[in-house]
């Protein structure tokens, strides 16, 4: 019982997220459901790019704020604020990452998890 109830946060946590990331109108977004892969190190990665360092922070600031209204929690971890090119947010189970465009292109996340499912979501 413990456990769908951390699946249930996560999957409310990931679609905060997706939710704060449309409100800044972030590129391309998607969700890894990585819950059955065995070498998952999270529930979900969510993934968006946008083509400024400034929309990048502003979109990275949009989804702490939406998480946090809605749970009171703020990021266990959190990293590359400082430039704006690659911004990761570690909720524990739900990981997100937000990148300027070239470097998303340049890291290429989502091939490293190829057998994760994948769902696709529209900006606002």
């Amino acid at each position: 019982m413990v456990k769908s109830k951390k699946v249930g946060q996560s999957t409310y946590i990931s679609e905060l997220a997706i939710h704060g990331i449309q409100e800044k109108k972030g590129n391309d977004i998607v969700r890894l459901d990585l819950r059955n892969l065995n070498s998952s190190v999270t529930d979900y990665f969510v993934i968006c790019h946008a083509d400024s360092s400034t929309q990048v922070k502003a979109i990275a600031n949009s989804i702490e704020d939406e998480i946090f209204k809605a749970t009171q929690t703020e990021p266990w971890r959190k990293e590359g604020l400082e430039y704006g090119e690659w911004i990761l947010l570690d909720y524990v189970d739900v990981v997100i990452h937000v990148f300027r465009t070239d470097k998303r292109e340049f890291y290429g996340v989502e091939e490293l998890w190829g057998d994760a499912e994948i769902k696709s979501y529209k900006s606002a």
